[in-house]
């Protein structure tokens, strides 16, 4: 006879470990990873390996320091310094991307108490703040295959001599073709100009129940229902800026963002309402960051009107004599 063990719940016990999560993300993110390679060359690779390696770097410091546990091993460092790259453009000096790996690990995960215990998604903070505060080196677009006309520029030797051809994102021209955007022949941030690339990434992630379809459908569709009712051009605004880099991969944080189905939704057409008003009303292009960011913030009180009433709750006295009056 098996020993009965009481115990605090949960009493259903998964073999999904955090680290099996992450390691799904960061295959999911690999199309996205080789679209960047492809249009933007070596350097996004490397920026790439900066952001990740500094990102497990400064876990591994900040929990020596804290004295707690090393948590490195679950992978989700790794995961915050590659969504951070993602988001970066790739002509960012390497140092000012270590500076948001720092931002995103130290400040905003584990000064806070660790993975799960973070307010905010770690890499959109990090991007706002680098954002604010390297604005102009954060706004420099290269154009696909910038090397073309210098072809050592394609090994990342990017200095004041040799100068590298930029130009506008599609929020900004407005004239890019519809066939660039999908496959990601465009300017912009690493991780966020192929929509197939991640189109790929984030149907693998329903696939596989790492998340939820409910938050990237409801932010993807509201951002196409605002714009169509506005007038605007429904394709080229979902396939522009980063609007499936985040409705996939950052909208979708376990830690940051509610539990419930209907909380779900409701963040979603949150983001979305908040970056359809930015893209049109804003001083910003692009306001996916701000909205996921916005609603990091709104995520408890989501979580406490969306909450479900457990099975077989009594209402105590005095809450039954008040809902009688």
């Amino acid at each position: 006879m098996k020993k009965l063990i009481i115990s605090s719940s949960p009493h259903i016990k998964s073999e999904t470990t955090t680290q099996k999560i992450m390691l799904l993300v960061i295959v999911s993110l690999l199309p996205a990873v080789v679209a960047s390679g492809i249009f933007f060359g070596m350097r996004a690779l490397a920026l790439i390996g900066v952001c990740c390696a500094s990102s497990v770097l400064f876990e591994f410091l900040c929990r020596i320091i804290m004295k707690r546990e090393q948590t490195i091993s679950d992978l989700s460092a790794l995961v915050t310094g590659l969504i951070l790259a993602l988001n970066l453009p790739v002509t960012l000096p390497y140092w000012m991307a270590a500076v948001g790996s720092f931002i995103a690990i130290v400040i905003v995960k584990q000064l806070f108490g660790g993975l799960g215990q973070n307010f905010a998604n770690p890499a959109i903070t990090a991007r706002i703040a680098l954002m604010i505060s390297f604005t102009a080196p954060m706004t420099t677009w290269a154009v696909p295959k910038y090397w073309s006309s210098d072809p050592s520029l394609f090994t990342g030797a990017i200095s004041d001599t040799n100068t590298v051809i930029t130009g506008a994102t599609p929020l900004v021209s407005g004239n890019t073709s519809l066939t660039d955007l999908f496959l990601g022949n465009v300017g912009g941030c690493l991780g966020e100009t192929s929509a197939l690339a991640l189109l790929i990434g984030g149907l693998f992630l329903i696939i596989t129940g790492v998340i939820s379809a409910s938050t990237p459908v409801a932010f993807i569709g509201t951002v196409a229902a605002l714009t169509y009712v506005s007038g605007g051009d429904v394709p080229y605004q979902l396939l522009s800026g980063g609007l499936f880099l985040g409705a996939f991969f950052m909208a979708t944080d376990y830690a940051t963002t509610p539990v419930t189905v209907k909380g779900k939704i409701v963040f979603g057409i949150g983001c979305g309402i908040i970056t359809f008003i930015i893209r049109n009303f804003g001083g910003y292009p692009e306001g996916v960051s701000f909205s996921i960011l916005l609603m990091n913030i709104l995520t408890p009180y989501i979580d406490m009107f969306t909450r479900t009433k457990p099975l077989g709750i009594v209402k105590p006295e005095k809450e039954v004599k008040k809902d009688a009056e």
